[in-house]
C-alpha cells in the first residue's frame, strides 16, 4: 500500500528502501552512462523503488522521472489490493494444477502397468517420475522468455499445452507415447513454477511480499499431496485415464478463470507496450528508454543469456549452490515419502487404494499449518525489528532467522515419521510426524525464496536454478530410497535422512546470516550490500 510522505518520520529511512533488495527480480545490465545526475526521491511510495532495470541507477532516476512510471496507475506496484490479489490467486492455482498432474496418477500405476503389458518396474516408475525430469529442465526455458514476451501469456499458453498434453495422456496408445506426454505435460507445467516467483515480486514490495509468496508457495507442495488422494478414487472407480481426463478439466477451469483475469505484471513488457499503443516511434522508444530496448533488441542472445545464467548462478555462487541444496534435499525426501507411503500403509496398515490416498492428507496439513500460524507475520516482525537497528535497512540475510526456525522442524518429523513407522504404532503417529516434517518444510521453503529472489541482481534466474536443482532431486530420491529403506529400515533410514538436515539447515544459515553480505560483495550476481 502507498505512504504519504507525512506518514513518515522526517529523518527514518523506511524499510523499503534498501540498496539490496528491488523491486523486481530481473535486471537488464548497461554500460552506458549520462550526463545527468538527478537527485534520487528520499521516500518511496508503492511503486517507487529500485527497479528491476538498469544497474545504472542514475539513468533509472531518468527514465522513471520522464515516463512517470512509478506513479502509472499501469504499474504493477500500484494496483489496487483486489486487483494484486486476484493475480496471486490466479498464478498459485497455475501453480497448483502442474504438480497435481505430477502426482494424481501414482495410485494407479497398476492398472498403468496391466493396460500396457508393463511388466518391467522400472519402466512403469519412469511413466511417473519423468514428469519431474522435464520439470527440472522447463524452468530454464521459460524463465527467460518471461522476461522477453512477458509472464503472463507464457503462463496462459503453458497451461493451455498442459491441458492438451494431459489429454495425450489419456489416449496414449503405447507405452513410449504415455512417457513422451508425461514429458511433454512436466515441461509444459514447469512453466509456473519458473514465473510464478517472478509475477509476485512485480507486484508486492519486499515489505508485503512474504504473505503472497507463502500462499504462492503452497501450490507445488499441496499439489502432489491432493493428487494421489484423489487419484485413488479416480482410478478405483472409473480408471486410470479419468485421472489424465479430470487434469485436463481442471487445467480448463483454470484457462476460464486466469485468461480474462491475469494482466501482465512485468515493468519492461508493460512499458514497451505502452509506448507502443501511444504510436511511438521504436526509434524514439530505444531513445528513451535505453535499458528496455536493451533487453528487446537482439532477442537470440538475451534468451542465451537468461538460458544459462541460472545454471552459471547454480555453480559459481556459494549462497545459491548451498540455499537450493537444502530446498532440494527436503524435496527429494518429500518426493521418497510420497513414493513410499502406498506400500508403508497398505502393507504396515491395511489400507485400501482409495484409503490409503488420505495418508497424504499429514503432509498437506503440515504445509497449511504454516503460514496459517503466521510464519509470514513472523518474519515481517524480524526482518521489521532487525532492520530497526540497520538503520531502518533492510538486507537478505534478515531472512535467515525464519530460516533457522523452519530447519527445526524437519528433523523432528522425519524421526516421528520414521520410528514410529518402524514400530508400527497407531497409524496416526506416522501422519502426524509426516505433518511435522511438511510444516518445517513449508517453513524452510518461504524464506530461502524470498532471500534469493532479495540477494540476487536476477531473482528470477536465482527461482529457476532452485528449481532446477528440487527437481532433479525429486526425481533421483525415489529411485535409491526405497534399497535405503530395504537396507537401514524405516526409523534407521529417516534417522539418517533427519542428520543430514541438521548438518545442511544450521550450521550454513548461521555462517550465511554473518557472513552473507561479504559473500554477495564478492559476487558480480548478487546485489550488492
Amino acid at each position: 500500500m502507498s505512504m504519504s510522505h507525512e506518514d513518515e518520520k522526517p529523518n527514518s529511512v523506511p524499510f523499503t528502501q534498501t540498496n539490496s533488495i528491488a523491486s523486481s527480480l530481473t535486471h537488464v545490465p548497461s554500460n552506458e552512462k549520462s550526463l545527468v545526475t538527478p537527485e534520487l526521491p528520499s521516500k518511496f511510495h508503492a511503486g517507487h523503488g529500485e527497479s528491476a532495470l538498469p544497474d545504472d541507477k542514475v539513468e533509472e532516476a531518468i527514465e522513471n522521472i520522464e515516463g512517470d512510471w512509478e506513479n502509472d496507475p499501469e504499474n504493477a506496484r500500484n494496483w489496487s489490493l483486489t486487483k494484486k490479489w486476484t493475480a496471486v490467486s490466479i498464478v498459485a492455482l497455475y501453480t497448483f494444477v502442474s504438480p497435481l498432474a505430477s502426482s494424481m496418477m501414482a495410485p494407479g500405476l497398476p492398472e498403468v502397468a496391466q493396460n500396457y503389458g508393463i511388466t518391467n518396474s522400472s519402466i512403469l516408475a519412469l511413466t511417473l517420475s519423468i514428469f519431474l525430469l522435464s520439470f527440472a529442465i522447463g524452468p530454464l526455458i521459460f524463465a527467460p522468455l518471461s522476461e522477453m514476451y512477458g509472464r503472463t501469456w507464457v503462463l496462459h499458453i503453458a497451461n493451455i499445452f498442459t491441458m492438451g498434453f494431459s489429454l495425450g495422456c489419456a489416449f496414449a496408445p503405447t507405452t513410449g507415447a504415455l512417457i513422451g506426454f508425461r514429458f511433454l505435460s512436466g515441461l509444459s507445467g514447469s512453466a509456473p513454477i519458473a514465473i510464478g516467483g517472478g509475477s509476485i515480486g512485480d507486484m508486492f514490495s519486499e515489505r508485503d511480499r512474504a504473505s503472497a509468496m507463502a500462499i504462492y508457495s503452497l501450490g507445488p507442495l499441496i499439489g502432489p499431496v491432493v493428487g494421489p488422494i484423489a487419484g485413488g478414487f479416480i482410478a478405483q472407480t472409473i480408471g486410470i485415464k479419468w485421472v489424465f481426463i479430470v487434469i485436463a478439466i481442471t487445467c480448463g477451469v483454470a484457462s476460464v478463470l486466469g485468461i480474462p483475469l491475469l494482466k501482465e505484471t512485468y515493468a519492461p513488457v508493460i512499458r514497451v507496450r505502452r509506448d507502443a499503443r501511444k504510436g511511438i516511434d521504436p526509434e524514439i522508444a530505444a531513445k528513451l528508454h535505453p535499458h528496455l530496448s536493451a533487453a528487446h533488441g537482439n532477442k537470440w542472445n538475451f534468451f542465451v543469456d537468461n538460458l544459462s545464467r541460472p545454471i552459471i548462478m547454480l555453480f559459481r555462487s556459494l549462497v545459491c549452490f548451498m540455499l537450493s541444496l537444502y530446498m532440494a534435499f527436503m524435496y527429494g525426501i518429500y518426493y521418497l515419502m510420497f513414493t513410499t507411503f502406498a506400500d508403508l500403509f497398505h502393507d504396515t496398515y491395511g489400507f485400501s487404494a482409495g484409503i490409503g490416498g488420505l495418508a497424504y492428507l499429514g503432509l498437506g496439513i503440515g504445509f497449511l499449518c504454516q503460514p496459517f500460524l503466521g510464519q509470514s507475520g513472523l518474519m515481517l516482525l524480524i526482518d521489521t525489528q532487525l532492520a530497526s537497528k540497520n538503520g531502518g535497512v533492510g538486507t537478505p540475510e534478515m531472512r535467515i532467522p525464519a530460516l533457522s526456525f523452519g530447519s527445526l522442524f524437519v528433523p523432528i518429523g522425519l524421526l516421528w515419521y520414521g520410528w514410529s513407522a518402524a514400530a508400527k504404532i497407531h497409524w496416526i503417529m506416522p501422519i502426524i510426524g509426516s505433518g511435522i516434517y511438511g510444516f518445517g518444510m513449508m517453513a524452510v521453503f518461504l524464506p530461502i525464496q524470498l532471500y534469493l529472489v532479495d540477494a540476487f541482481t536476477f531473482g528470477a534466474s536465482a527461482i529457476s536454478a532452485a528449481a532446477f536443482f528440487r527437481s532433479l532431486f525429486g526425481f533421483v530420491f525415489p529411485l535409491f530410497g526405497q534399497q535405503m529403506f530395504d537396507r537401514l529400515g524405516l526409523g534407521g533410514g529417516n534417522s539418517l535422512l533427519a542428520g543430514l538436515g541438521i548438518v545442511l539447515g544450521i550450521p550454513f544459515p548461521i555462517f550465511l546470516y554473518y557472513k552473507g553480505a561479504q559473500l554477495r560483495a564478492r559476487n558480480p550476481l548478487t546485489r550488492k550490500p
